[in-house]
């Protein structure tokens, strides 16, 4: 009928609503400008600056009609069109709330899709949420919104993205604070809705000083359905200061409870991403960690020509706390060393490394074993003290020359002189590890060393203690059976098989294992 009262007239009619804090178009309107006019927050019409003529329609509050050029050109023929079209629009009313109705499903409609998409397309749960919470205010005329979520190992509410407002001046709410509407909503498990204009509301605890341009408001928990069907709770979302009369009311609470179940996914399936990420980081530093720890440990080429020498470290995790040591001291002689931290992990590697760097300098600074360890204990003593940690350590000194080998075994227990006949010896501990005594306990022993003929050979308890699936220890006896079956072989060759035999035995290691042998 509109179309044909806009024949009569020669003009275009077009019907409008205020609703939401903005004008919508209910019939025509689809096919022009962006609406004429702004909404101010009581719901009043206030027309745009533009040639555009705009009038409200007689006794039906809220609704305008818009009129093409004929307007300008007899302003009598405009005068006499607005009773025909408020009259017909009063025959229509019905017509018109179900226009409404179905712009305003088609409008959450979109909503939901937009939410879907924008959860398909992102992962960052920030910039997943800020879009969200952007569209969920669009459609419902709220010019504050915000998106909390739970922080489990705080149990606070902290928030990821909002509107009206610079989220990252929220402070988190625990989640047990008495005065929060946010953690009420979120312990509860139930919305929370005001109506200031209801005589019967009250006002919620926590309400009061809330600094919103409107009194009205929604507050939603977010729920995740885990794949064993158990739904919990794992934020919340706000709505304040809505544009025009209207208020939050039960259509409102049912679209952002719907809206809320997506955001709940989008949420976990973020913090899934996160850990993931955080993982594999995580397993990066550690790989390079463990590159370094090995790195620092010295090549046997660094005694140069004429030692024939190996070792092999294998740490139980990334990093440890077994170490070996090359020291090529004056008058040809060569200097060894290996220890054992008493613990294993990224505490024992920090004291390793110390170890590691201090004993070098220690060690070509000193003549004899003993007064090595000594000064070791003196530079490290304190860090193994704020460590609770000791230190299993031996350090020997072969002399070619002089046809001995010199020694201090700070409670090393598995050093042993291998002989070209095959007799060996146990180089016993001459003290406590480092960390349990003094550095005047600290003794140093003298054995026999035929060059080119002896075999020093020392390992640490990863491998004696390795564990196969029967329970059995791999034991001291099996490592000098391979390596006495081997004593003429090079000490590469002798490393290598006692370290297959071990893995093979127990794949897994629950110690650090490391081994070396030298001939000189």
């Amino acid at each position: 009928m509109l179309e044909g009262l806009g024949a009569l007239i020669g003009s275009r009619i077009w019907i409008w609503h205020a609703d939401r804090g903005r004008l919508r178009p209910v019939v025509g309107g689809l096919d022009v400008l962006p609406p004429p006019a702004d909404v101010t927050d009581d719901g009043t019409i206030v027309p745009s600056p533009s040639d555009r003529f705009l009038e409200p329609v007689d006794d039906l509050d809220g609704y305008w009609y818009e009129l093409g050029e004929a307007d300008r050109k007899d302003r009598d023929l405009v005068q006499r069109v607005g009773p025909i079209i408020a009259s017909l629009l009063q025959r229509e009313t019905a017509t018109l709330r179900m226009a409404k109705a179905l712009a305003s499903r088609f409008e959450e409609v979109e909503l939901i899709y937009t939410i879907t998409e924008t959860l398909g397309r992102t992962i960052q749960l920030g910039e997943a949420a800020q879009k969200i919470v952007e569209a969920v205010s669009e459609v419902v005329g709220s010019r504050r919104a915000s998106i909390l979520v739970y922080d489990e190992e705080r149990d606070e509410l902290y928030a990821v993205a909002g509107v009206g407002r610079d989220v990252t001046l929220f402070e988190p709410i625990p989640v047990d604070h008495p005065d929060s509407i946010a953690a009420k909503v979120f312990r509860d498990r139930a919305p929370i809705s005001f109506d200031p204009e209801n005589a019967n509301a009250e006002l919620p605890a926590g309400s009061e000083g809330r600094g919103y341009n409107g009194a009205a408001f929604l507050s939603v928990p977010i729920f995740y359905l885990g794949p064993d069907g158990d739904q919990r709770p794992v934020g919340v979302i706000n709505l304040t200061d809505r544009t025009g009369k209207d208020l939050f009311g039960l259509q409102e609470t049912r679209l952002i409870t719907a809206i809320a179940s997506q955001i709940g996914v989008a949420i976990e399936n973020s913090r899934l991403v996160t850990r993931d990420l955080e993982s594999q980081r995580l397993s990066h530093e550690l790989q390079l960690a463990h590159d370094l720890q090995l790195k620092l440990l010295p090549s046997p080429e660094t005694l140069g020509p004429g030692v024939d020498t190996a070792a092999h470290c294998q740490p139980a995790e990334s990093v440890g706390g077994d170490f070996y040591n090359y020291l090529r001291l004056p008058q040809g002689r060569v200097g060894v060393m290996l220890g054992d931290v008493s613990s294993h992990g990224f505490s024992s590697a920090l004291i390793m490394a110390l170890v590691l760097s201090a004993a070098g300098i220690h060690a070509e600074e000193t003549e004899t074993p003993d007064d090595a360890l000594r000064d070791l204990l003196e530079s490290i003593k304190n860090e193994l003290a704020e460590t609770e940690m000791h230190l299993a350590l031996f350090y020997g000194v072969a002399d070619p020359a002089a046809g001995v080998l010199r020694y201090a075994n700070a409670g090393h227990p598995h050093a042993f002189l291998l002989a070209g006949d095959g007799s060996r010896e146990r180089l016993g501990a001459t003290c406590p590890p480092l960390g349990l005594i003094d550095a005047e306990e600290i003794v140093a022993k003298s054995v026999r060393w035929e060059p080119d003929e002896d075999l020093l050979v020392l390992f640490s308890d990863g491998l004696t203690d390795a564990v196969n699936d029967d329970g059995r220890h791999y034991g001291e006896a099996n490592v000098m059976r391979v390596v006495e079956s081997m004593r003429h072989e090079p000490a590469q060759k002798i490393v290598d098989t006692v370290v297959s035999e071990v893995n093979e035995f127990a794949s897994a290691a629950n110690d650090d294992r490391t081994i070396l042998v030298l001939r000189a």
